[in-house]
């Protein structure tokens, strides 16, 4: 009997972490395909209507009083390259220790930025990762902050204004800029930009009215994006729409569901922040507090499609004579876990940290992955903190994974009276099965133990998998040897024996590395320590599983397959030192042994 528990516990967690390669890997895998298929395509459209002439600008559309102004949503992409459209514009210089890029004077937009530290591939030549681009580019994205106006303020500035720039050209941390706009009815806007070493800029824009009679104007923010990434909603991140405002606390709207919903608006906030989030990267606002205002997250179906995050402030009434100063703050850049946090402290930002997505179960991944970056600090690589994380782990778990394997080693030296009783009442199950539970008793046997520890890696295993897939930490992160990314899958293969032989694997074979043959066979010896089970079918399966981990966990990141098997070589250690002290025989020597005897004929 407790062959078969033990066999259906073993393969429910066999089914488990397939189920989780399906979700995880395989599904993200081809939405991939289809998004990339997708993207080209629109590629090769916007080249042919640049080919015929057919590519006129659009004016923003004309919106009702206290309406956010559209973005323009008409065809304007364009065939020129980025360098092409960036100066089709006048613009303003930025260069700090993170960023490099621009803020076009048309809107006052940034809508070009680099990321310095941070290349699109581990080759450092590969061109470094961007994060903003121009309207006009099939990959528009920008941030913007504008006004909105009435017939008593005049035109306001919004996406189409001109602004003029004072002083210094170029923005840096050291130096801020300063842009103007005066309108015809006597309100000058004076906007001051900063930034600091990282990548959270200030955008501080007092309103002058030099008029005679008091205005009303409204503030408005927005994050907006014509594309998509690649690979977007999957089930283990959250990519999309997203911000944190109000009663509501967090809302999260992947580009599928805002498709569907068209626009969402919560209630109105006083503090908060609400933008565009991707895998490693992300471009947020956060609202003045001086201000109410009211969230919107949306998707725009006229002219080109776009998402959109948004906010817009109740009236800001100013006398005449009198000014009025409104705040925003733009993050653009990457996720990085220690200054994200640093943001939300030193700001006052709230719950700025659930821009990073730990997901539900982060209760167990922000600790791994302080414990990760902890030790990373320690010993300057993430796979050597991957392995002492291991040992940590291992020792957490040392009691009950002892327990579990003296138990084990007791029930082997009970076998011989397991068989008596199968012999015993071999006619009578359920006597069978009450004699089994006695000898438990007796002998203070758990006939479970030995699914704990397999039991226990699931959790540990997920959240690894968490902390490597989210983090931008990992990204990029090398170990020794071949691998130099932690975060992507083990880049050589056994179908052209990992490089020795002239030629690529082909692409329709299962992935699977050198570092996911070793885990394969770490598991492999850890199943032979115990005697194989008596049921030919359960130990065909128990005997074949390895080979299908190998190649299963072949696609996985590499960091969590070193895991994996660093965690089954400690396992097999330690099974070991305890059975040998518990004085039950270690099967693994007889099982390889009995692998390559002469099976005997049926006849003999």
């Amino acid at each position: 009997m407790e062959n078969n528990r033990n066999f259906f516990i073993t393969i429910a967690l066999s089914v488990l972490i397939l189920t989780l390669w399906q979700v995880f890997y395989m599904n993200p895998k081809m939405e991939q395909q289809r998004e990339q298929a997708r993207i080209e395509q629109q590629r090769v459209e916007a080249q042919k209507k640049e080919a015929q002439g057919t590519n006129p600008a659009t004016a923003p559309t004309a919106q009702a009083p206290g309406a956010i102004p559209s973005a323009p949503g008409g065809d304007t992409t364009t065939a020129a390259g980025r360098d092409q459209a960036i100066a089709a514009t006048k613009r303003v210089k930025i260069d700090t220790p993170s960023l490099e890029g621009s803020i076009n004077l048309t809107g006052a937009r940034l809508d070009d930025l680099k990321l310095k530290h941070y290349t699109e591939t581990v080759d450092k030549n590969s061109p470094e990762i961007q994060l903003l681009n121009p309207q006009a580019l099939p990959t528009g994205y920008f941030a913007e902050i504008g006004f909105v106006g009435t017939d008593k303020t005049g035109a306001v500035p919004s996406s189409d204004t001109v602004w003029s720039v004072e002083g210094n050209p170029t923005l840096t941390p050291s130096t801020p800029v300063t842009l103007t706009y005066t309108n015809d009815k006597g309100l000058t806007f004076k906007r001051t930009i900063s930034v600091d070493n990282d990548y959270m800029f200030t955008v501080s824009d007092t309103v002058q009215n030099s008029g005679s009679a008091a205005v009303s104007l409204f503030n408005y923010g927005r994050v907006t994006r014509y594309d998509k990434p690649a690979v977007a909603s999957t089930y283990v991140l959250h990519e999309g729409l997203i911000g944190v405002t109000g009663a509501e606390g967090l809302s999260e709207y992947k580009y599928a569901t805002i498709e569907k919903d068209k626009e969402v608006k919560p209630g109105k906030s006083t503090d908060g922040w609400l933008g565009i989030t991707d895998k490693y990267w992300a471009v947020t606002l956060v609202p003045t507090e001086k201000q109410p205002f009211q969230p919107r997250y949306a998707y725009f179906e006229d002219g080109r499609h776009r998402y959109q995050s948004d906010f817009l402030t109740d009236p800001i009434n100013i006398e005449a004579g009198q000014s009025a100063t409104v705040e925003t703050e733009v993050f653009a850049g990457a996720k990085e876990v220690a200054k994200i946090n640093a943001y939300a402290q030193d700001r006052h930002i709230k719950r700025f940290d659930l821009l990073i997505d730990w997901g539900w179960f982060y209760f167990i991944t922000k600790p791994m992955f302080w414990l990760i970056d902890t030790l990373y600090k320690f010993f300057g690589n993430f796979g050597l903190a991957i392995l002492a994380t291991t040992v940590i782990v291992k020792a957490i778990f040392f009691p009950l994974a002892n327990k579990s394997y003296a138990s084990m080693a007791n029930m082997k030296k009970v076998q011989p009276k397991m068989l008596e009783i199968r012999e015993k009442y071999a006619d009578d199950k359920m006597k069978q099965q009450q004699a089994m539970m006695e000898l438990y008793k007796t002998e203070k046997i758990n006939p479970l133990a030995g699914c704990w520890p397999v039991a226990l890696q699931i959790p540990v295993f997920f959240s690894l998998y968490k902390v490597l897939y989210i983090t931008i930490e990992m990204r990029h992160a090398p170990f020794f040897g071949w691998i130099h990314d932690l975060a992507a899958p083990d880049p050589t293969s056994i179908f052209n024996l990992f490089g020795l032989l002239p030629f690529a694997a082909p692409a329709f074979l299962p992935h699977m590395g050198a570092w996911a043959v070793v885990m394969g066979i770490t598991m492999f010896l850890q199943m032979r320590m115990n005697p194989a089970p008596p049921d030919p079918t359960q130990a065909a399966i128990f005997t074949w599983m390895p080979v299908i981990f190998t190649f299963m966990m072949g696609s996985f990141p590499a960091g969590l397959v070193i895991y994996w098997a660093w965690n089954n070589t400690l396992s097999i250690l330690q099974q070991g030192v305890i059975m040998k002290r518990q004085g039950a025989k270690i099967e693994l020597w007889d099982n390889l042994a009995s692998m390559f005897r002469k099976k005997p004929s049926p006849a003999e």
